[in-house]
């Protein structure tokens, strides 16, 4: 099992400085992903729930600065040397798939490798019309058809595709990814939606725990999107065990514990030992990859967070 964390895009932590502190710290801690969020501008007024916290509305909506997701991962990429970039998710549709997978694939060759492409149809209609992205109505189709034209654009010397959101023929894509056969793709989303996508195109799921909708936050419940996931691939005819398991804990915090809304211990909180129990039982289910928060209120304790982690948890769990 392998571990990462978030590097944040808003906020008094998305600076230059910040965040080469931050990558900084988490390489030589011994971390292996370093997770990069996705908003390119936040509306002023947002009407569109969103999916993580049972009050359905975005924490820090009104700080509109966004550093640019793939802009610093390139960044990161020139800071560090082993750690891996993990877009945390970047929502599909956003950005135009020919300029995407050309981003992402320049990434790649520029890091050695080291591009894993989390990937989301987002749930922000009003960032969606700002942008003059495709219809918000329409983003799981678009996010299909630009997730198989990527896979065209990075494995073919011909690449041609013909889908209702993307096409292309008669055109040279290079440079291909350094990752063969592609950087891997990590489906986020826990909906039946999300888990079709994951069976028929990534090579990992990717969940948060926290949808109130698709609650993920106890070990029973992630049992049960596990089976969930491995039934949805048996009757598309995949082998589940070809889908790695990776999760996002937003939530954690060293300092306080949680519970879900109905009375139990949330996943990931209380002392030390719940917290590596909760990683051991993971591991048992066969999840590979684990990202946490460690976000606080300023740098400085962003940083102690990362380095208790990783002095104090990664201990008891890592062989």
């Amino acid at each position: 099992m392998d571990f990462g964390f978030s590097i944040p895009t808003r906020g008094i932590l998305a600076t230059r400085e910040a965040a080469l502190a931050l990558a900084k710290c988490g390489e030589s801690a011994g971390f292996d992903y370093l997770a990069i969020p996705d908003h390119i501008v936040i509306p002023r007024r947002i009407d569109s729930p969103y999916p993580y916290n049972a009050q359905r509305k975005m924490v820090g909506a009104s700080d509109g600065d966004c550093l640019e997701q793939l802009v610093l991962m390139s960044f990161l990429a020139a800071a560090t040397s082993r750690i891996r970039l993990l877009t945390s998710v970047m929502v599909v549709p956003h950005r135009p798939v020919m300029l995407a997978a050309k981003a992402l694939a320049t990434i790649d060759v520029l890091s050695g490798g080291r591009v894993t492409v989390g990937c989301g149809a987002g749930w922000m209609e009003e960032e969606f019309v700002a942008l003059a992205a495709p219809p918000f109505a329409e983003r799981g189709r678009v996010t299909d058809d630009y997730l198989r034209a990527f896979k065209q654009l990075w494995t073919q010397d011909d690449p041609r595709f013909d889908g209702a959101h993307a096409r292309f023929s008669d055109i040279a894509f290079l440079p291909k990814p350094i990752q063969q056969p592609h950087p891997p793709l990590w489906i986020g989303g826990e909906s039946p939606a999300a888990l079709r996508r994951a069976v028929a195109l990534g090579d990992a799921w990717y969940p948060i725990g926290s949808n109130p909708q698709f609650p993920l936050d106890t070990l029973e419940r992630y049992e049960r999107g596990i089976a969930a996931l491995k039934e949805t691939a048996q009757r598309s005819g995949r082998d589940p065990s070809t889908i790695e398991l990776s999760y996002w804990a937003s939530w954690y915090n060293e300092k306080h514990g949680a519970q879900t809304i109905d009375g139990q211990r949330q996943l990931f909180t209380g002392d030390d030992a719940d917290v590596a129990n909760d990683i051991r039982a993971f591991e048992r289910l066969g999840v590979r990859h684990l990202l946490f928060n460690f976000v606080r209120a300023s740098l400085s304790e962003s940083i102690a967070a990362v380095e208790r982690f990783a002095t104090r948890i990664l201990p008891l769990v890592v062989k």
